[in-house]
């Protein structure tokens, strides 16, 4: 049997530092941070995959601030599409696996359920646009490919490009400000991204191809969300429901980023938890539990 060997890009980030994390002691793993691995120079990505030879490919490498692929529209097309067909192409000539991560951005938020795998697409913003688009590459380049929808990303390694992720900032913010205002009209299931690695890994190894939505499972706004991180880390401030405002030049966010997964149920694919159990283990883990014994 062949020894599996996994490449990772945009290494050092939330997800892609669980699924090194969870594959540690199993395959032979190379992760590679955008400093080391621009996804969408050509001749780095060739260079990787002669010296890797990877079995399977782990895609986390993203243009994924929101408001700045407004005013960027290339570079979001570039990295979010174009490096994704030039990876599917290299994983199809080579044989190994694509897993490429998408957004639930790619729905206009106005439906009143929640969106399945089937659910018709309608991005409104060139982030979500250029995320779809990288979605077909993956799946029209690259045989067997799966590409996992998910939303409200939030992980112990943080999101460097962001200045830390959701909970850390809105703590921070909460302890310097003593007060907070949150859009309520917003809703979505924020995710853990332990639980994202461990989900993602478990429908690979059973083989599940297409497109696949993964979330902690339930639903909030994200101003329920922040509710809950300043009741689990004992920070006690008012957090104001607002509604949304979009400035003039502004991305257009979907108002409903609830997902659901049929595709999961067919495959039997184990659920996960509830996000509020989540976000718990998440803050005792960071230190950041109100309980938490020091």
């Amino acid at each position: 049997m062949s020894t599996a060997r996994v490449l990772i890009t945009g290494g050092g980030g939330q997800l892609a530092s669980d699924l090194e994390e969870r594959l540690s002691g199993g395959p032979e793993v190379h992760a590679f941070s955008r400093a080391e691995l621009d996804v969408s120079d050509d001749g780095a990505v060739g260079a990787i995959f002669d010296r890797v030879r990877p079995t399977v490919v782990y895609n986390c490498a993203a243009f994924h601030n929101v408001e700045v692929c407004e005013s960027e529209e290339g570079r979001a097309f570039e990295v979010n599409a174009r490096a994704v067909k030039r990876l599917a192409e290299a994983c199809a000539a080579t044989g190994a696996r694509l897993v490429h991560l998408s957004t639930n951005y790619v729905f206009d938020g106005t439906a009143e359920r929640p969106y399945g795998e089937d659910a018709l697409t309608s991005p409104r913003s060139i982030y979500a646009i250029s995320k779809l688009a990288g979605e077909h590459a993956a799946l029209a380049y690259a045989p067997d490919a799966l590409v996992v929808r998910t939303a409200g990303l939030y992980g112990l390694h943080g999101s460097a490009s962001k200045g830390g992720n959701f909970v850390t900032r809105m703590i921070a913010r909460a302890r310097e400000q003593g007060a907070l205002e949150v859009v309520a009209d917003q809703r979505l299931t924020p995710t853990f991204t332990a639980d994202l690695a461990a989900a993602i890994l478990e429908a690979v190894d059973a083989g599940v191809t297409g497109t696949l939505h993964v979330t902690n499972s339930g639903a909030t706004s994200w101003h329920g969300f922040t509710e809950a991180i300043m009741d689990l880390a004992g920070v006690a401030v008012p957090v104001e429901p607002v509604s949304t405002t979009r400035r003039p030049g502004a991305a257009d966010r979907p108002l409903n980023g609830v997902l659901v997964s049929p595709a999961s149920e067919r495959a039997g694919l184990t659920p996960l938890r509830p996000w509020r159990d989540a976000l718990a283990d998440y803050l005792e883990h960071a230190g950041l539990l109100a309980t938490t014994v020091r």
